[in-house]
């Protein structure tokens, strides 16, 4: 570098774009530049490119003409795109994949990074291993670009085939600015679904799993369904939620993500069609900022089979999240949205960036993003992070 500036120098160089890439200790360099005193340029040219291949370096100089600058110039204006693609190993055939829809809509490849760290060759097969590449992608024909729903659809549908996630993203300034992120809970934050771990201490447990499911496939209305769950739960010692909470399972990567938000300065909420005091339990153990979730009614040391106040379902969740936002001054285009089931959709939709997490097929199909692959801190590959940054 140092020997090329030094060159150009004496042509009165102005750099008028300019990049590197360091690949297994191969160097790329690209230098785009406007000579001022154009008599001399030839010679400090061929003297530039003698000097440059006497240190074993190869080097290229091709000129640029008015038609082709004012070409590169347009491209300011042009559509922008991320695609994040996530695998627990990622191979060719993920990646040809990839390219080949980039190709059938027109998308030029500016920028290819791997976000994820670099894998010990004695690890390569382990079960807990997770790789991420991204792309960032412009138009060459913004008619190919214009239906953004047809190409989410043809990588939706990629990944379904090749065991990957692969998140399709306008490459925009909130995209790098997100600053809350709302969860929900059960089978998202943790392992299990409460309302089913309750049903089970009751006996109750398969009539009650047998109706959770069903809702979250959409199959039922949330809040009927859960009143009808709960009505089930009458009499069940208090002593129980304590167990249970105890014995919780957090999703794998969940801890790693919460630490990466806080440490980053995200705002962060529970927002639960669960209870209070299992989301109390972890904003207490991961350090939540916000927690809203249905309050059990318990009475001489019984469950009633009632909770107190509104019922979390899936419009609360969704104006819960932009009341946070809101008292935060928080725009919508900056929250992320996580969850697994079908009362989480309001709230995935309100979000700038939502994501359907491990979640039901009907939730899959609806959700802008989903991420079926990894653990939790998954996500911090869709905001843009590496694990260095990590």
């Amino acid at each position: 570098m140092s020997l090329i500036m030094a060159e150009l120098e004496k042509c009165e160089a102005n750099v008028l774009d300019i990049g590197q890439a360091l690949i297994h200790e191969q160097l790329a360099l690209g230098i785009l530049v406007e000579v001022v005193t154009a008599p001399s340029t030839e010679a400090v040219l061929q003297d530039t490119m003698a000097k440059i291949e006497a240190k074993g370096f190869g080097i290229k100089i091709e000129p640029v003409n008015a038609e082709q600058y004012e070409h590169w110039l347009a491209g300011k204006n042009k559509s922008r795109f991320s695609i994040t693609l996530l695998a627990r190993r990622i191979s060719a055939h993920h990646l040809a994949g990839v390219t080949q829809i980039l190709h059938q809509f027109e998308l030029n490849i500016d920028k290819m990074e791997r976000l994820s760290g670099r894998v010990p060759f004695d690890d390569v097969d382990s079960q807990n291993a997770k790789a991420c590449v991204e792309f960032l992608v412009s138009a060459r024909n913004e008619q190919a670009v214009a239906d953004g729903e047809k190409i989410r659809d043809a990588f939706f549908q990629l990944a379904s085939e090749i065991d990957a996630d692969i998140a399709f993203q306008e490459d925009n300034l909130f995209r790098r600015t997100r600053r809350l992120v709302c969860f929900d809970m059960d089978s998202t934050l943790i392992e299990a679904e409460v309302i089913d771990e309750l049903a089970k201490a009751a006996g109750v447990g398969e009539q009650v799993a047998d109706i959770t499911e069903r809702a979250m496939r959409g199959e039922l209305d949330f809040a009927a369904s859960f009143t009808e769950r709960l009505a089930l739960l009458e009499g069940l010692d208090e002593s129980v939620l304590e167990q249970i909470a105890n014995g919780l399972k957090l999703t794998e990567g969940c801890e790693k993500l919460i630490a990466t938000l806080r440490r980053y300065g995200f705002k962060t909420a529970i927002l639960s069609g669960g209870f209070t005091y299992f989301g109390d339990y972890l904003r207490d153990k991961l350090g939540f900022d916000y927690v809203y979730a249905n309050q059990l009614d318990i009475q001489h040391g019984k469950l009633t089979g009632q909770v107190k106040g509104v019922i979390i379902d899936g419009a609360e969740k969704a104006r819960l999240l932009t009341d946070i936002a809101n008292r935060e001054g928080i725009e919508l285009q900056q929250v992320v949205a996580v969850g697994d089931g079908a009362n989480d959709l309001p709230m995935l939709s309100k979000a700038g960036l939502g994501i359907a997490f491990r979640a039901k097929p009907l939730v899959k199909e609806q959700a802008e993003h989903a991420i079926s692959t990894l653990g939790l801190d998954g996500i911090l590959y869709l905001m843009g992070y590496r694990d260095r940054e990590i």
